[in-house]
C-alpha cells in the first residue's frame, strides 16, 4: 500500500476543527486512508466509528432521518461518501453547534460537495477541506516529494536532489498509466484500459446521477473524450460546444459536474499589475494523465510517435504533479498560467502569500534553448525582485543553470 503524505495533514485538521472533508475522485484511496483512522494504528490516535453511505441500509437512514442516523454513531465518526446524502449537512452543522469537539466528523466524498446548494454556507467556519488526488509520482516511488518548497529556497537545487534519470519511454509509460492505484497494481494495458471504461461507466451511472439529473449521457461522455484530447490547452467554451455539437447551455451545466467529480481541473490565467494585456482564458486539464490517456486511445507506443499529443498531455502531468504537491507543501502556493496576447506564456505560474511567483516551464526534449526559456525570462524580467525561481522541466538528466534564476531541471528530480 502506498504511503499518502497528505496523511499527517489529516490527522492536523481533526486535532483543531470539529468537521474533516476529504474530497477526491473515487478510487483514489480514501476509503483505505480513513479506515487507517478508524483502526487508531498509530501513536495518539484514537477509534472512530466507521459508515459507509454506499450501504443501502446506511444511506436510506442517512436520507430519511438525518438527525437519528448521527445520534445513533459513536463519536467520532467517520462518514464515507457524504455527498450521497447532502441532508445530513445541516444535522452535521447543529450537532457541532451542540457538541463543539476537534475531529468530531471526518467525512469523504468523490464528488464536491461544497459545489452542491447550500453545502458550503451550512458548514461555514466549522469544517476543513482537503483533497486527495490519486497518487503523485513521489508516492508511487515511495518518497515525500515537496518540490514547490524547493523552489521558493534561496538554494537552488537543494543539495540532497541527487540524481533523476527517467528515460523518455519511462516517462511515457507513466504518463499513460496515470495514478490511479488500481490501474498500477494492473501490468496489462487492456486490463488497465478495461478497469479506465468500468470507472468512467460507473462514474457517469452512478455519481453524476447521484447529484445531478442528467439525460444526454452519451453526449456527457463524448464531452469528457473531448475533453481529454484538449488536456493541457486553452479553454473556449464557444469552440468547445460546436466541437463536441453541444449547446453552450447544457454545456454550462455539464463542466461543473465534471469538474465536481474531480474528472477535470482549471487552471485558472495569472493576473498582476504588469502592465500588458493578458489572455484571461482557463487552461484544462484532466486530473489524472492515465485517464486522459485512455480517453484520447493513446497508450506509451502512441505517444513516442505523436509529439504534440504527448507534449501537451506532459504538460498537464506536470500542472498534476505541482496540484498535488500543492495539497501538502510546506508552502502554501496558488496555482495559474500566464499567457499574453502577444504569445508569451509560462506553463505554471506558482504565487506565494508574500506574492512572490516561481515559474514552470514543460518541454518534451532532452536539451533545453535559449528559445525555451524566453517566457520565464519575459516574467522575471517583469517582475523583478518577486520573481524568485524558473524552471524547465525537460527529460534530461542534469540540473542545469540557464540564466538569472532560471534552471532546466530533470522531470524526475520533481517527485523526490
Amino acid at each position: 500500500m502506498n504511503k499518502r503524505t497528505i496523511y499527517s495533514r489529516l490527522l492536523e485538521a481533526l486535532s483543531d476543527t470539529p468537521v474533516v472533508f476529504l474530497r477526491g475522485a473515487r478510487q483514489t484511496g480514501k476509503t483505505t486512508l480513513v479506515k487507517q483512522l478508524a483502526e487508531a494504528s498509530g501513536e495518539g490516535e484514537i477509534s472512530r466509528q466507521y459508515v459507509s453511505l454506499d450501504s443501502a441500509t446506511a444511506l436510506a437512514g442517512a436520507l430519511d432521518d438525518p438527525g437519528g442516523f448521527l445520534q445513533g454513531l459513536k463519536k467520532p465518526a467517520i462518514i464515507d461518501e457524504a455527498q450521497r446524502a447532502s441532508a445530513l449537512m445541516l444535522a452535521i452543522k447543529e450537532d457541532v453547534d451542540r457538541e463543539r469537539h476537534a475531529g468530531r466528523y471526518l467525512l469523504t466524498g468523490s464528488a464536491n460537495i461544497l459545489a452542491l446548494p447550500g453545502i458550503a454556507d451550512s458548514l461555514a467556519g466549522r469544517m476543513e477541506v482537503l483533497t486527495l488526488y490519486p497518487l503523485s509520482q513521489g508516492e508511487i516511488a515511495g518518497v515525500h516529494g515537496d518540490f514547490i518548497h524547493a523552489l521558493f529556497q534561496k538554494d537552488f537545487p537543494p543539495k540532497d536532489a541527487g540524481t533523476a534519470s527517467v528515460t523518455k519511454d519511462a516517462l511515457l509509460e507513466a504518463l499513460a498509466v496515470g495514478g490511479y492505484p488500481e490501474v498500477l497494481s494492473r501490468a496489462n494495458p487492456r486490463r488497465r484500459a478495461a478497469w479506465f471504461d468500468s470507472y468512467i461507466t460507473t462514474l457517469v451511472e452512478r455519481d453524476i446521477r447521484d447529484i445531478a439529473s442528467i439525460q444526454d449521457i452519451s453526449g456527457l461522455i463524448r464531452l469528457l473524450r473531448m475533453l481529454g484530447v484538449r488536456s493541457g490547452t486553452l479553454h473556449n467554451q464557444a469552440e468547445l460546444s460546436r466541437s463536441v455539437g453541444m449547446p453552450a447551455s447544457t454545456l454550462g451545466r455539464y463542466l461543473p459536474l465534471l469538474e465536481a467529480l474531480f474528472l477535470v481541473w482549471f487552471l485558472p490565467a495569472w493576473s498582476s499589475n504588469l502592465g500588458k494585456r493578458l489572455v484571461k482564458a482557463p487552461k484544462i486539464h484532466v486530473y489524472d494523465s492515465g485517464l486522459a490517456c485512455h480517453l484520447c486511445g493513446a497508450d506509451a507506443e502512441r505517444l513516442a510517435d505523436d509529439p504534440m499529443l504527448a507534449g501537451r498531455l506532459l504538460e498537464s502531468f506536470v500542472a498534476g504533479e505541482l496540484l498535488k504537491q500543492s495539497s501538502w507543501t510546506e508552502h502554501p502556493v496558488t496555482l495559474h498560467h500566464y499567457r499574453s496576447q502577444s504569445g508569451v506564456e509560462v506553463d505554471v505560474v506558482l504565487e506565494d502569500r508574500a506574492g512572490r511567483v516561481a515559474a514552470v516551464e514543460v518541454k518534451l526534449a532532452a536539451s533545453v534553448t535559449a528559445h525555451d526559456i524566453k517566457g520565464l525570462a519575459s516574467l522575471r524580467d517583469a517582475l523583478g525582485d518577486h520573481f524568485v525561481r524558473g524552471v524547465v522541466i525537460y527529460t534530461g538528466q542534469e540540473v542545469m543553470p540557464m540564466g538569472d534564476r532560471i534552471f532546466a531541471v530533470p522531470v524526475g528530480l520533481m517527485g523526490g
